[in-house]
């Protein structure tokens, strides 16, 4: 029978399962699946196994608890397996790629941050500190500017406004760096310009925290930060 893949984790972890449940309707029971210095916990795979918030809430559940006792290699939701030994299999072949992770997430946790920053009033900043944007509006108000005054002001714009959260962006990360083992930068969305997490050791988390809420309130009001964590790392597997 397939096999749903939770995490990876050594053989010294407790593996606390008692009180947990996997994924599925109803919800599978969870075991461990041990080759050498690693073991894979696992449960059976439903037939149906799909995106719903139940078994996403299952498969974190799991990832919090065992992060709660030790170092743990959170998967990605949705891997699976065709069986146990296929699973045991795959530990024996990568076990230096899998210790190697531990040992570099040992102690650590994932904090994510993003930021954004107000659309009004970075354009009124940028018009109040740019005298060729602030002129060429005046004039498109005003009614005396050329037909493509609309199109350089936009691109004027544009490129101010990625040049000041491209700063902002690298001062925030660059503040939080040296509290981080390690840290991910991706892609924002939407209004947000800063997508980044950071691998936390312990003893350094309260000082992650502290310069994080210092950093927010030294940007001023007009910018979002909105920090989650601790997490299981997924971004440093």
């Amino acid at each position: 029978m397939a096999v749903y893949i939770y995490s990876v984790i050594g053989k010294q972890h407790p593996a606390h399962l008692d009180d947990l449940h996997g994924v599925g309707d109803p919800p599978a029971a969870l075991r461990v699946v041990a080759a050498g210095p690693l073991c894979a916990v696992v449960s059976d795979a439903p037939d149906d196994l799909r995106a719903k918030r139940r078994d996403l809430g299952a498969h974190q559940q799991v990832q919090d608890a065992l992060m709660s006792d030790g170092t743990v290699l959170p998967l990605r939701f949705g891997l699976m397996a065709p069986d146990d030994e296929a699973v045991r299999l795959a530990l024996e072949e990568r076990a230096d790629e899998y210790l190697d992770r531990l040992r570099a997430l040992e102690g650590c946790a994932e904090y994510n941050l993003k930021a954004a920053q107000e659309e009004e009033s970075l354009l009124r900043q940028i018009l109040e500190s740019s005298g060729e944007a602030r002129r060429l509006n005046e004039e498109i108000r005003g009614g005396s500017a050329g037909p493509d005054a609309p199109v350089r002001l936009g691109e004027m714009v544009a490129a101010e406004v990625q040049a000041r959260q491209e700063a902002l962006a690298s001062g925030v990360v660059e503040a939080l760096r040296p509290f981080a083992r390690d840290h991910m930068q991706t892609a924002p969305l939407g209004e947000d310009f800063l997508n980044v997490s950071f691998l936390v050791p312990a003893d350094k988390e309260e000082l992650f925290l502290a310069t994080e809420l210092s950093v927010a309130n030294q940007m001023g009001e007009d910018l979002d930060f909105r920090l989650t964590g601790p997490l299981p790392p997924y971004s440093f597997v």
